[in-house]
């Protein structure tokens, strides 16, 4: 069995492939980030093209990529089980290159929403096995790297936007820039098959009677932690930018800072999460995080001033920048032998989540306003510190159960 992450591990020196596996990884989030991204912001000119003018059947488009990014979750387990991880996040990459191309040229409306559908199996494959194939390099290296993975995504999001930004927001511009993205999937998804890690897949190496034994517990831990992020984090990007423009009557111009300034923290949080993990221990930074973004959500709910919104909103960043790498870390340390399964359940959460933080802050705010509703993440977020001890590492936890045994803050947690 693989050796948990730990602080007093020995250097030494690295085998160049884990170096190439590192950048194959890097790379598929990178594809990941820039063509949801180009996705999101290309939906006004796609929708003009379409000739759609009912907003609830855009609504209803993000909800099938939601439940079709579950469907891939499930894929990616099944076929990581069968020929391993590397093999289903080469598959989620190319599913993306074929979707895209399809969704950025003119079409009858039922293949552009079949392209929609076909792009969300893609997206949570690539969710789930890029997760998988990051814990996998991380173990090898002896360190913390999945925040610089996850930082990769969100940088690559952001110049996803700027690329949707800078052609102008045309149908024929959001092709191309859709193209651009689907171009850069099917080559990270080359570049996977030729330097992603090769595990042996959970069918080979364990006997029938093992590969059911997961821990069941432990998945449903982590996997609520990611729901209440994913609620965090659907409610900002989905509503507030409304709350600041409608409620708060703020300038245009003013309205999406709330946004921008979420990300913002989300991206440098990311680049130091991997260095705060043996600074202060994971258990630690999960309650700092929580507990900051949960602050954040609540300054929001209750301080209805634009200044106050946009510093909560920054605050609230914290939780998706640091608890989404930390926890997919600590779900595949449950079971080193099962950790792509565990991942793939762990992910499931994530879009159950994100449509929880949508349509739920958007019902209540129907009734309340959007600032009020803000209280829903406020809380999910603050019962995070709940699980706070699950996210020591085992052998952590055997020194603390260890008689006369002294617990200490600098140890790598998980």
């Amino acid at each position: 069995m693989t050796e948990p992450l730990r602080d007093d591990a020995p250097t030494a020196p690295l085998d160049p492939s884990l170096r190439r596996a590192r950048g194959a990884v890097t790379a598929a989030y990178v594809a990941q980030g820039l063509g949801y991204a180009v996705i999101v912001t290309s939906l006004p000119a796609l929708q003009q093209r379409q000739d759609i003018r009912d907003a609830a059947i855009v609504s209803i488009l993000v909800l099938g990529v939601a439940v079709a990014a579950a469907l891939g979750s499930v894929i990616a387990n099944a076929v990581a089980v069968r020929w391993g991880s590397r093999t289903a996040l080469a598959l989620g990459l190319i599913i993306q290159a074929v979707a895209l191309p399809v969704i950025a040229v003119p079409a009858p409306f039922a293949v552009f929403a079949g392209a929609f559908g076909v792009f969300g199996v893609g997206l949570g494959c690539v969710d789930a096995a890029a997760a998988m194939q990051g814990v996998a390099v991380q173990r090898a290296y002896g360190r913390h790297l999945l925040g610089s993975f996850f930082a990769a995504a969100t940088a690559a999001a952001i110049v996803g936007a700027l690329l949707v930004s800078a052609v102008a927001l045309t149908a024929t511009a959001a092709g191309i820039a859709l193209m651009c993205a689907a171009a850069i999937a099917l080559g990270a998804a080359v570049i996977g098959i030729r330097f992603l890690l090769r595990e042996v897949p959970i069918d080979e190496a364990l006997p029938p009677a093992e590969r059911a034994k997961l821990p069941r517990a432990g998945i449903w831990i982590f996997g609520l932690v990611i729901l209440a992020v994913f609620i965090a984090d659907s409610a900002v990007s989905t509503w507030s930018t409304q709350y600041l423009q409608l409620d708060l009557e703020t300038l245009a111009w003013i309205a999406p800072l709330g946004y921008a300034a979420y990300q913002a923290v989300v991206l440098v949080t990311r680049l130091v999460t991997d260095r705060l993990i043996p600074a202060i221990g994971r258990p630690r930074l999960v309650a700092i995080a929580a507990v900051t973004s949960a602050i954040g959500c609540a300054v929001v709910a209750l301080v209805p001033f634009p200044v106050a919104a946009i510093i909560g909103f920054a605050l609230a960043g914290v939780s998706a920048g640091v608890l989404i790498p930390v926890t997919f870390g600590a779900a595949g340390e449950l079971s080193p032998e099962h950790s792509d399964q565990v991942i793939a359940r762990v992910n499931l959460f994530n879009y159950a989540g994100a449509i929880l933080g949508a349509v739920v802050v958007g019902l209540l705010a129907d009734v309340t306003g959007y600032g009020p509703a803000f209280l829903i993440p406020a809380v999910a977020l603050a019962a995070i510190l709940l699980a706070v001890r699950w996210f020591r590492s085992p052998s952590q936890a055997a020194r603390a159960a260890s008689p006369g045994a002294q617990t200490t803050g600098t140890g790598l947690s998980r």
